[in-house]
């Protein structure tokens, strides 16, 4: 037997008995080097370190590091009441003001998982007080934190342009702009048939333009920071990590100066969030370099091209297998090793059937990340049933519109290429 196939074979036995994702690629690893190949365990250790031994990956703990302290400073409620003013007197209101909210958090944080848990938690209390259901609450929370990673500063993006050399981190930045905002519309759309389904109202009172003036200074400076990333990265200022830099010094400012709700005595629980979450990220990264490196010796990737090449599959075909192959397998495994083993499988294929690699790496991030939400394993679903206090039955329920807005929005995406390439061509990224 291969080793490729005892790789395969032995990860699906160990997701399904349910060991921990990166150790069961790491696991799997082992199995295919003892058992189907003459290399040694060595092997696992080398490639493990080099997964991880890269200079563009140093952005990932600083962008972590970035987000915890804006969270720390009280940045979640200043979006959320700059979201609300704007939005929070419409029927449905609070819904939107969570829609709006998260969108502005996903270009901190980077992360569906903090979004969900930060903001969106305390956006799932603020709408069971004001009389929506709590279960849609956690829906809506849920859906609309998927932008998270789509939107930049996005981490599985930074992880995307390491497995594809054809691609930067800059161009996949800029190219989820646009597929970011399209989803939070999706989801606003949603929110306003559920709501007026449900009559579910909004605040009676419109915010005074006085009180919006104020409150729309005091949110600036936690705006900017995803400006000054992009802007800077397109400028030439810096690149990706050292942005991830300064967006740690930024941020550090912003909460201790600006808004002054950081406190010294904050910083030590601070590092050590980030560090564990850093931890448990480039732990998955390590052992995803080591799995797809046995894949990649074996041929896996050469062989899967050539088959497809010969097949005479036109790329709308392609893609459309794509997206049902993408959809099932991010059901059973998280996003980050899904890129690391996926991409450098995929991406040559759809490099040879002519379809632009920013696009295609648009296409794979979107529908990975969508695996976070749909059931019965998605870890998006778990995180919000938990703050929400919500039983999975109830939540996965009222999923079900959200859902059939994320799968428009995906053919949108996977047949409109311009929704990802547009704007990182315009701005000259390559």
């Amino acid at each position: 037997m291969s080793a490729s196939l005892i790789l395969l074979l032995s990860a699906c036995v160990f997701l399904a008995i349910g060991v921990p994702v990166a150790f069961a690629l790491g696991l799997s690893t082992v199995t295919a080097l003892l058992l189907g190949s003459h290399y040694p365990l060595l092997v696992l250790l080398k490639e493990t370190f080099t997964g991880i031994d890269s200079f563009p990956l140093m952005a990932v703990p600083f962008f972590i590091l970035a987000a915890e302290l804006m969270s720390g400073g009280s940045l979640t409620e200043v979006l959320l009441r700059f979201a609300s003013q704007f939005v929070g007197h419409r029927r449905g209101g609070l819904g939107y003001t969570n829609v709006v909210g998260l969108t502005f958090f996903s270009g901190i944080s980077g992360s569906a998982l903090a979004d969900a848990a930060g903001p969106g938690a305390m956006m799932i209390r603020m709408m069971d007080k004001a009389g929506y259901d709590r279960a849609y609450a956690a829906a809506l929370t849920a859906s609309t934190a998927i932008v998270g990673p789509i939107i930049p500063p996005s981490i599985i993006m930074i992880i995307y342009a390491l497995a594809d050399e054809n691609v930067s981190v800059g161009a996949l930045f800029m190219a989820g702009m646009l597929p970011g905002l399209l989803i939070a519309v999706a989801m606003a759309v949603v929110n306003w048939r559920v709501s007026t389904q449900r009559n579910y109202r909004g605040d009676d009172e419109r915010t005074h333009w006085q009180q919006m003036l104020s409150t729309s200074v005091k949110a600036m400076p936690a705006l900017l920071l995803p400006v000054l990333i992009l802007g800077g990265m397109r400028a030439g200022w810096f690149t990706p990590t050292e942005a991830s830099v300064v967006a740690v010094f930024y941020a550090l400012v912003c909460g201790k100066f600006v808004y002054r709700t950081l406190e010294w005595r904050m910083l030590p629980d601070i590092l050590a969030r980030s560090a564990l979450l850093t931890a448990s990220v480039l732990i998955i990264i390590g052992m995803s370099a080591s799995f797809a490196w046995v894949l990649t010796v074996e041929g896996l990737p050469q062989k899967l091209a050539e088959w497809m090449v010969a097949q005479q599959f036109s790329p709308f075909t392609f893609l459309l297998a794509v997206n049902v192959f993408l959809l099932l397998f991010g059901i059973f495994i998280e996003p980050l090793p899904g890129v690391m083993v996926l991409a450098p499988v995929l991406a040559p294929v759809a490099m040879k059937l002519g379809i632009d690699p920013v696009h295609f790496a648009m296409v794979m991030i979107y529908n990975l990340t969508l695996g976070m939400v749909t059931p019965p394993v998605g870890g998006l679903l778990f995180v919000t049933s938990n703050v929400a206090k919500v039983p999975m039955g109830p939540l996965v329920r009222e999923l079900r519109p959200f859902l059939c807005a994320h799968g428009v929005v995906l053919l949108l995406l996977t047949f409109v290429p311009a929704l990802s390439t547009w704007l990182p061509h315009q701005l000259g990224f390559k």
